[in-house]
């Protein structure tokens, strides 16, 4: 009895304690996961997925050391370690409800866009947000304060802790790269779904979808990956030269979350038809539905599409976010942007909001615009009743300033947020009513678009009176993250994902056709409508639309019919194989194609 009473019991119950906070910790972050299912949260940790859980600890553990060894205390590392799991277990709560997919680590970079936050979660939570941070710098002064009158010796454990956890967490970081020893203990049991990374957190648990997505290159390098080969791809996709001397105006406008709520299964609009001034001028013209990669989000992803002419089914699953993970690795990059610059364009970026979100400004340098116009800028900030972003209206009259102040031809690219969330208490009046889920925030969704609707007519009923031909390529990014679960599942698949678009000519020679695309296609199929010169890698997307006219991962659009995979026959496939080529060059490989001038 003696001898037990004599065991060092304070480390002992010490390691217990700091164990069961990393056990719980996790427990946490997998109770964010699944909607605080305490039954599949338990049941993932302790029966279906014990090692991989583990294993997620061993990270947070080795996290902790570092906090607390930086930190100089136990104590104080204890306190920081829980503020830092409740942010970003309540940040991942909030991205799987409002938009179906996990915290991704690339997402911590956002933690300085307070703007954005508020807007997205709203007062309350925001100020929990500013209150939890708050908190956690106070910790970090207190601790590290305090930290400077601990011993000699406890000095230098404390170093040696943090050098060792540092070295560790470098060492992680590298999770993605082959012989990555963490990354071959999660495979033993881990069955990765890189096509759905909602599914693969939930399959590898928190900490293992979330290790999955640290840094990892663009794309694999294809096996036939050569100067010579690349160079055969240039050589065979000629672009045209139909009307080279034409130079029109090019607008391209992003709308902020702009669907048709109709066409999902399970709603009806009641009250009236939201986009009935939309349809009045899309049944006129090029239109159709776009194929969106993700629900409720993505923006910034769909742009780069856009923009770029690359697809984000081709990148590996882990390259969630190209503006954040990838742009920044280039000087310059091919797009539209560039692609009309060569031609004697100018080039304008409008985004009524600030310029930090998604890196933009640096983005749009890199893509090559002239200015980029925010809602500091701007001189039209008119917004409507209650809604707290500049109003759709007021973007477009800001497009019309740039148009008849310059002589070059223009190319401008606007990025709305008139419609962005939160919905509810943005108008007065909510005279459309939804069977089905009619929720505030769906209601007021309706007024939203409606009014979007009727300021897209105005501003085309404006272009046609302008001297110069004009060609606008409109579209919605996703749809809105507001559709109660109900819906969701009885719309899951690309009904989900499926936005609108029209191309518009001020001189209405496009063709009356709908269809369905994606928006990388949207250069390409803009300048064949429009017979204006198109470049070999247009040449190249315009062949593998009349393949394949839609795909993102698990949703391909052939011969009109929907399916999870894409079946190609050979010439199908040397068409997909050769844009995928195009595409890693650019993106991950040498670049050989531009010294081929395939994008100009």
């Amino acid at each position: 009895m003696q001898k037990f009473r004599k065991l060092p019991w304070r480390p002992i119950l010490t390691i217990f304690g700091v164990l069961g906070l990393i056990i719980v910790s996790n427990l946490f972050f997998q109770l964010t996961q699944n909607e605080f299912s305490f039954d599949l949260a338990f049941k993932f940790a302790f029966s279906w997925h014990t090692e991989k859980f583990f294993l997620g600890c061993l990270v947070l553990l080795i996290f902790y050391v570092w906090i607390s060894s930086f930190l100089g205390s136990l104590k104080t590392g204890s306190l920081f370690y829980v503020l830092v799991v409740i942010g970003v277990g309540i940040a991942n709560f909030l991205k799987m409800k409002y938009r179906m997919e996990p915290i991704y680590p690339d997402d911590l970079k956002m933690i300085t866009e307070f703007g954005m936050i508020r807007d997205m979660v709203g007062t309350l939570v925001f100020l929990l947000f500013l209150l939890l941070l708050a908190a956690g710098i106070f910790l970090i002064i207190f601790s590290l304060r305090k930290s400077l009158k601990l011993g000699k010796k406890q000095q230098w454990v404390r170093v040696g802790l943090f050098v060792l956890a540092s070295g560790l967490l470098l060492y992680i970081g590298s999770f993605n790269q082959q012989n990555n020893l963490l990354r071959k203990a999660y495979n033993k049991t881990a069955l990765w779904i890189p096509y759905s990374q909602k599914m693969n957190y939930y399959n590898t648990g928190f900490m293992g979808g979330f290790l999955y997505n640290l840094p990892v290159d663009a794309m694999e390098k294809p096996e036939n990956y050569s100067e010579a080969n690349v160079k055969k791809i240039t050589k065979e996709y000629q672009g045209t030269n139909e009307t080279s001397d034409e130079k029109p105006n090019i607008v391209y406008v992003m709308s902020e979350s702009f669907s048709d709520p109709s066409r999902l299964s399970g709603l009806e609009v009641l009250g009236g038809d939201p986009l009935e001034a939309y349809r009045e001028v899309a049944d006129r013209t090029y239109s159709g539905q776009m194929l969106s990669q993700n629900y409720g989000g993505g923006t910034a992803n769909i742009e780069f599409e856009a923009l770029t002419g690359f697809s984000m089914e081709l990148f590996n699953a882990q390259m969630t976010t190209p503006y954040t993970m990838l742009m920044s690795e280039f000087k310059s990059f091919p797009s539209m942007v560039s692609t009309l610059k060569e031609r004697g364009y100018e080039a304008t970026a409008i985004h009524p909001y600030n310029t930090s979100m998604y890196k933009r400004k640096d983005v749009y340098k890199t893509f090559g615009f002239d200015q980029f116009l925010d809602e500091s800028s701007m001189k039209h900030t008119d917004k409507l009743e209650n809604n707290p972003y500049i109003s759709d209206a007021a973007a477009y009259q800001e497009i019309f300033d740039q148009l008849e102040k310059n002589k070059k031809p223009q190319f401008l690219h606007l990025v709305t947020m008139q419609t962005h969330m939160p919905y509810e208490n943005k108008y007065a009046d909510l005279p459309y009513m939804v069977k089905g889920d009619n929720s505030l925030s769906v209601q007021s969704y309706l007024q939203d678009i409606a009014y979007s609707s009727e300021a897209l007519k105005n501003f085309l009923n404006e272009l046609d009176e302008l001297p110069e031909r004009t060609l606008v390529v409109f579209w919605g990014d996703h749809l809105p993250g507001i559709y109660s679960d109900e819906i969701q599942k009885e719309n899951q698949g690309h009904q989900l994902h499926e936005t609108e678009f029209l191309m518009y000519d001020n001189r209405h020679e496009l063709n009356n056709q709908q269809v369905t695309t994606s928006p990388f296609y949207f250069g390409a199929d803009l300048f064949q409508q429009a017979r204006l010169q198109t470049t070999g890698f247009q040449t190249l997307l315009s062949d593998l639309q009349k393949e394949l006219p839609a795909f993102e991962k698990g949703m391909y659009y052939q011969a009109g019919q929907w399916s999870k995979e894409a079946r190609l026959n050979k010439k199908q496939e040397k068409i997909y194989q050769d844009y995928q080529m195009i595409q890693y060059d650019i993106t991950a490989g040498n670049q050989y194609s531009l010294k081929e001038k395939f994008f100009e």
